[in-house]
C-alpha cells in the first residue's frame, strides 16, 4: 500500500485538469468505480494480516472519500462555469417594448358561479358568505344532523387536528355551505332570502367527486313560503341557467336531516350522440336536493318555527358546469392544465347577466 500517495496525486491532478463532465465521469469510473483502482486495492485487504488491514483499510477509505469529494467539487465548478458562459452570451434589452400576451380567461367554476349569482339576484336573493373552517355545531348540530350520522365520521369529513386535552368544540372543513344559512339567519333573522356559494370539502375522489368542490345553497324564509314557491324558483333557475324555454322538473321524495319534507330534483333531458340536451326527451337526471327547512334548524338559528317557514336547496356548481358545457371529468377542473383552460375558459369581459345572456 506504499503507492497510495502516487494514486492520490494521480487522480486529484486528473480531476483538477478535467475540462467537462464526460471526462470527469470517466475518471470516477477509473478511480472509485466497481473495477476502479481503489476498488482493486480494497480487494487486496483480504490477503493481509489483521495488523496490516487496520492500517490499510482506513487509508483506502480516506483516499476514496477524498477522490469522491474532489469529483463532486469539480462537477459543481464545471456547472458554474457553463452557467457563467451561457449568461455571457444571453442578454436582454429591458428597454425594448414588452411582447404581446394573450388575454387571460375566466375559469369555468368562476363563470358558472357568476351565472348562478346573476340568476338568483334577479329573483331577489342576496349572496351570503361564511368560513370554510367550521365548528361541529354549525356544520352538523345546527342542521339537525345526529351524532351517529355517517357524514360525521372521519371517512367522510375532514376534521382539524387538536390535542386530546383541548376542550373546545371540534372544527371541520365544511362539508356543505349550509352552515352559512344558519349564520345568515342568526345575523339578520327572518324573513330572509339568500344563496351561499363557496368551496366545500369531503373525503372522496373519482371522475365525479373531488376532495374539494363547489356548492351553492339557497334559502328563503317567510311567513307563507311553501313547496310551490320552491318549485317555481328551481324551474326558473334551470330554465335560465341552461338557457331553454321550457323544462320539466321531477320531485322525488327523499330524506335530508335539515329539511322536512325533502325532495331530490330531476331535470327532463335527452342524450344525443353523447351530448346532453335539457328540456326535451324522455330521460331524467338528478341535479340537486331540496325541501322545507326543518323546524329544528330554524330554532337553532334563532327563528321561531311557529311563525316562519321556508325552503332550502343545494346544487353542485362543478356538476352543473359539467352538464352545461360538456366537461367529462370533474378532476380536470383542478389540474391547472393551460390547454384545458384555454379550451373551456371564458373571456374576462363576458360578464353574465340575465338580459345580456349568461354564456356568450
Amino acid at each position: 500500500m506504499d503507492d497510495l500517495g502516487d494514486l492520490r496525486a494521480k487522480y486529484l491532478t486528473a480531476v483538477n485538469e478535467s475540462a467537462d463532465e464526460a471526462s470527469l465521469e470517466a475518471l470516477r469510473v477509473a478511480a472509485v468505480g466497481k473495477k476502479g483502482e481503489v476498488a482493486l486495492k480494497m480487494r487486496e485487504l483480504g490477503k493481509m494480516t489483521p495488523e496490516e488491514r487496520q492500517v490499510a483499510g482506513p487509508a483506502l477509505n480516506a483516499l476514496k472519500d477524498e477522490i469522491n469529494a474532489a469529483l463532486a467539487a469539480k462537477k459543481v465548478a464545471l456547472a458554474d462555469a457553463a452557467l457563467n458562459a451561457r449568461l455571457e452570451t444571453e442578454w436582454l434589452d429591458v428597454t425594448l417594448p414588452a411582447r404581446g400576451r394573450p388575454a387571460g380567461t375566466i375559469h369555468p367554476i368562476s363563470q358558472v358561479t357568476e351565472e348562478v349569482t346573476a340568476i338568483f339576484a334577479d329573483m331577489g336573493f342576496a349572496v351570503a358568505e361564511g368560513p370554510q373552517i367550521e365548528t361541529d355545531f354549525y356544520n352538523f348540530d345546527a342542521l339537525n344532523i345526529p351524532p351517529h350520522h355517517p357524514a360525521r365520521q372521519e371517512f367522510d369529513t375532514f376534521y382539524m387536528h387538536r390535542d386530546e386535552a383541548d376542550e373546545r368544540p371540534p372544527h371541520v372543513l365544511r362539508t356543505h355551505t349550509s352552515p352559512v344559512q344558519i349564520r345568515a339567519m342568526e345575523k339578520t333573522g327572518a324573513p330572509i332570502r339568500v344563496i351561499a356559494p363557496g368551496r366545500v370539502y369531503r373525503s372522496d375522489y373519482d371522475i365525479t367527486h373531488t376532495p374539494m368542490f363547489h356548492q351553492v345553497e339557497g334559502l328563503a324564509i317567510g311567513k307563507d313560503i311553501s313547496m310551490a314557491n320552491l318549485k317555481w324558483v328551481l324551474e326558473e333557475f334551470v330554465r335560465a341557467f341552461f338557457e331553454v324555454e321550457n323544462v320539466e322538473l321531477r320531485f322525488r321524495a327523499s330524506h335530508f336531516p335539515f329539511t322536512e319534507p325533502s325532495a331530490e330534483v330531476d331535470i327532463q333531458c335527452s342524450w344525443d350522440n353523447g351530448q346532453l340536451k335539457v328540456g326535451e326527451g324522455d330521460d331524467w337526471m338528478e341535479i340537486l336536493g331540496s325541501g322545507m327547512v326543518h323546524p329544528k334548524v330554524l330554532e337553532a338559528a334563532g327563528v321561531d318555527p311557529n311563525e316562519y317557514q321556508g325552503f332550502a336547496f343545494g346544487v353542485g356548481i362543478d356538476r352543473i358546469a359539467m352538464l352545461k358545457y360538456g366537461i367529462p371529468d370533474l378532476r380536470a377542473f383542478f389540474d391547472s392544465d393551460l390547454r384545458w383552460l384555454r379550451h373551456y375558459g371564458f373571456s374576462a369581459l363576458d360578464m353574465p347577466n340575465i338580459h345580456g345572456g349568461l354564456s356568450k
